[in-house]
């Protein structure tokens, strides 16, 4: 097939986790025979560190205005099998226009961020869809599934709203050897977010102050300055793809942060759990509806709700118990949520709507 993909970046990870989840997802189908061709917006802060400025496995068209390059992607549309736009998209709500007028036999939708998405069609704000488009697409692949699938059909008129969750790309997450560069008795990576401030603060910045002798990390990019960390937590401002296995497998425990509205509407797993654990690293989760899903509490993944919890599995989890939660979630998510899991249901799913659309 020919897929042609309108995402927010495939190039630059920087303070995002669409990148790693469409390099992810587009590698794993290019291995499969099919072609991925990816328009994005030359956004200054991807330009300004692409860490994968020409994916080999996929042709990039980066365009710096929407009309300059709308011919463009008529063109790329005319002779597609399949064309997806992702939320996020800076120019989603025409570039979505362009998909639904075209002759593309399936149109499908990427939500990547799908609480997020509901309240904003819910506020009428279209950043990147408007609630009127929704019921153009075939197929609305959702990173949120549960009780939220149902919704985007009985609100909004989906015709068919699929949990599609993200992946991790199996050739790069894995475990390695640790990096005296990060090690540590507890990680955090994730880009700066209000709402998940509070969580940061409980969960790992109240145990570092609790704990002196014990080595902490946060990695990521926009938290303001100045802001101030216990001197016993060391902070990088951003780490590219090719350092995220040594800096989980560096780490006694990664602890797993999520948005407010994820937490709210549950069973919405983020890219970095399931790198993290792809990496066999030992995770320390908030807790929301739907997780025990994917991970078995106090098997594959350890819950906490406090800083007290946090300094106990600190305290009293030792190296050996620690690497065996890890190795436990790492086979889980290698059986259900490899990139080469998610491009077979990709498959799956827009080949039985090809197919469908053909004897209708």
């Amino acid at each position: 097939m020919k897929i042609v993909i309108c995402g927010l970046s495939i190039t630059s990870s920087w303070g995002n986790g669409h990148a790693t989840t469409y390099r992810a997802l587009a590698r794993a189908l290019n291995a499969r025979g099919h072609k991925i061709v990816f328009f994005e917006r030359d956004l200054e802060w991807y330009a300004s560190n692409r860490d994968m400025p020409g994916p080999p496995f996929c042709r990039v068209h980066i365009y710096e205005r929407w009309y300059e390059v709308r011919s463009l992607l008529r063109r790329e549309l005319a002779d597609a099998d399949v064309a997806v736009v992702g939320s996020y998209f800076p120019d989603g709500v025409q570039a979505i226009d362009e998909v639904l007028d075209s002759v593309v036999p399936v149109k499908a939708f990427y939500d990547i961020d799908t609480p997020i998405t509901v309240a904003k069609l819910q506020a009428g704000d279209a950043e990147y869809l408007s609630p009127e488009q929704v019921p153009g697409f075939d197929l609305y692949f959702s990173f949120t599934g549960g009780p939220l699938l149902r919704e985007l059909e009985s609100k909004f008129g989906a015709r068919r709203a699929i949990a599609f969750y993200c992946s991790f790309d199996t050739t790069k997450y894995q475990s390695c050897a640790p990096d005296p560069r990060y090690r540590c008795d507890l990680s955090y990576m994730g880009t700066y977010a209000a709402d998940r401030q509070p969580g940061l603060e409980r969960l790992l910045c109240a145990p570092a102050s609790r704990l002196p002798e014990k080595k902490f990390i946060v990695a990521g990019p926009q938290y303001p300055a100045p802001m101030t960390w216990p001197q016993n937590v060391k902070r990088i401002i951003h780490l590219e793809p090719k350092f995220h296995p040594p800096f989980y497998c560096s780490s006694r425990f990664t602890l797993n942060l999520t948005r407010k509205l994820m937490v709210d509407h549950g069973y919405s797993p983020s890219v970095r759990l399931f790198e993290a654990a792809g990496c066999g690293a030992a995770i320390i989760s908030d807790n929301w509806k739907g997780l025990e899903s994917f991970f078995v509490p106090g098997k594959e993944v350890m819950l906490a709700e406090s800083s007290e919890e946090v300094v106990n599995y600190l305290s009293a989890v030792g190296e050996e118990e620690a690497r065996a939660i890890g190795s436990r979630a790492q086979e889980r998510v290698i059986a259900e949520h490899s990139a080469e899991k998610r491009a077979e249901q990709f498959e799956d799913l827009v080949g039985a709507k090809a197919v469908a659309g053909q004897y209708a």
